[in-house]
């Protein structure tokens, strides 16, 4: 069973109104919900001899969504909070000037990346099997992960982690989101 985390401390952060804040914890108490909705009827349905009906199915294909909705919303709020700047001498400043060549080169690819048109997330993965860093679009919140990689830095492009405060101004957002990242935890989940 998954329980909701309490990320209140974020609400008054520079940039964010306690309406959007609120909204959006709501928005992922919803995915909290509805996993463990999910995850409890598929286990009755098993149990029941129902796990080869179209219904099961369906709802196993929706398991990724409502899951993955819960957890990168978790990961984009735990990389929140932040006021501080990314420290050069750290191992992710070091890390995304060898990937990319300078932090300010992979800050001007993610924010592309930020801004493409729909709806999504834009999140640096580590690939733990060289440790590579690279910048993805994950459309909607179940397509588009690369298989095993590591979320680093996760920020939410759907329209309700920006509209109430910016209307369609996603760049404005992204420079707010940028402000406010915490570059501690980011950088703690390195490999």
């Amino acid at each position: 069973m998954y329980t909701a985390k309490d990320y209140s401390k974020l609400i008054g952060m520079e940039g964010f109104s306690e309406t959007l804040i609120k909204n959006h914890f709501t928005l992922y108490q919803g995915y909290v919900t509805n996993t463990n909705k999910v995850l409890d009827t598929v286990a009755q349905m098993a149990k029941e001899d129902k796990a080869a009906t179209p219904e099961f199915a369906e709802l196993k294909r929706r398991l990724g969504w409502e899951f993955n909705g819960m957890r990168l919303h978790e990961y984009y709020f735990e990389n929140l909070g932040g006021k501080g700047e990314l420290k050069n001498a750290g191992r992710l400043a070091r890390k995304l000037s060898e990937d990319f060549g300078s932090y300010e080169a992979w800050e001007k690819e993610f924010k592309a990346v930020a801004a493409m048109r729909g709806i999504g997330w834009a999140v640096l993965y580590q690939d733990p099997s060289n440790g590579k860093l690279m910048n993805f679009w994950i459309n909607e919140h179940d397509v588009g992960h690369p298989a095993g990689g590591n979320p680093v830095l996760i920020l939410d492009v759907f329209e309700h982690a920006f509209m109430i405060d910016y209307g369609l101004k996603r760049p404005d957002y992204i420079t707010a989101f940028f402000r406010n990242i915490n570059w501690v935890n980011v950088e703690a989940r390195l490999k």
